[in-house]
């Protein structure tokens, strides 16, 4: 249970800080969709980007110190979009000051940077969330909970691949890209097969890059289920893709592409899915996941509880992130 809730009736009080691209993309545009919440307060150093995203989304007050605007305009939610080497500070102060908070994938620079902030959301009694949203798009979803039909996962993959072949590192070098980006399938991975992590077997690569830009893991969980990972950066094209195996039915499938569910052995899927039939709407953000994960956090704002990708969950998804280092075969 986080702190004390606003109530399910009231609007929600959101505080944004942050105008960049990623948040405009997904994160200002699932709020504004939503009845129950108002955004009252942007505040971005770049005065150009919060002039455009407090007009074009109607939020009354605009700031460049966090602190004064938290202290002023009292929201029930801090949404903090900005690049992990950037939020530990700010996070922690937000969470020193008593308010919810979410923020955007990994959570921090180091697994123990996110044990702490759990710590501090403990002791401080507050609501954290990151956004994980590819364990919240509907073809996954959906697919995983076709399968758990027939039984347990009993092994699952995901993949994560970009052609950014002559690529540089992220973010200048200050962040590594599994933690900073392939995060997204180890996540993924863990929600798809549940349980905890017990054992990894990985291969991490530098392919004609300074940096490492190709990881792959095989990895076994308490629930029974065994995972396979790949995440790589020297593919042909971008492509996020996950299977999820039960007995006697697969789902392969894309957030964004869709996915087929096949079973007892027919070459024809039998069930076909479709981001845009699942999500009933025309909106990326909303058929790809961004919307299904910004509901879920405000709707634990509201009654008070942690959501599923809290601090203390995200912390897991680093450690895994480590491990698939600290495990590497050869």
């Amino acid at each position: 249970m986080g702190k004390k809730p606003a109530s399910s009736q009231k609007v929600v009080k959101v505080a944004m800080i942050g105008a960049g691209g990623r948040s405009r993309s997904v994160h200002y545009p699932s709020l504004n969709d939503m009845d129950d919440v108002k955004m009252v307060a942007v505040c971005e150093l770049n005065e150009v980007r919060m002039i455009e995203v407090a007009g074009e989304y109607d939020i009354p007050a605009r700031y460049t110190n966090y602190v004064t605007m938290v202290e002023r305009e009292k929201p029930d939610v801090v949404y903090a979009i900005m690049p992990p080497h950037h939020i530990y500070d700010l996070a922690a102060n937000i969470m020193e000051m008593g308010v919810n908070i979410i923020i955007e994938k990994p959570p921090s620079v180091t697994t123990e940077q996110a044990k702490q902030m759990a710590l501090l959301a403990k002791k401080n009694n507050v609501i954290t969330g990151v956004t994980f949203q590819r364990r919240f798009a509907p073809v996954i979803r959906t697919g995983k909970d076709i399968c758990e039909k027939n039984g347990p996962v009993h092994s699952a993959a995901s993949y994560f691949y970009k052609n950014e072949v002559g690529g540089q590192p992220i973010y200048k070098g200050a962040m590594e890209k599994l933690t900073c980006d392939g995060i997204h399938a180890v996540d993924t991975l863990r929600y798809l097969c549940g349980g905890e992590v017990e054992a990894v077997a990985s291969d991490v690569r530098r392919l004609d890059a300074t940096f490492r830009n190709m990881h792959t893991a095989l990895v076994k969980f308490s629930s029974g289920a065994t995972g396979v990972l790949q995440n790589c950066y020297m593919m042909g094209r971008r492509m996020f893709t996950v299977e999820v195996h039960s007995t006697g039915i697969s789902m392969f499938g894309d957030p964004e592409e869709g996915g087929q569910v096949f079973a007892d052995g027919k070459v024809e899927p039998v069930r076909t899915l479709d981001p845009w039939t699942l999500s009933e709407s025309e909106k990326p953000h909303v058929a790809f996941g961004a919307y299904a994960i910004n509901r879920h956090f405000i709707d634990c704002v509201k009654t008070g509880q942690q959501p599923e990708t809290n601090f203390e969950d995200a912390a897991k998804s680093m450690e895994l992130v480590d491990a698939i280092y600290d495990s590497q075969i050869g």
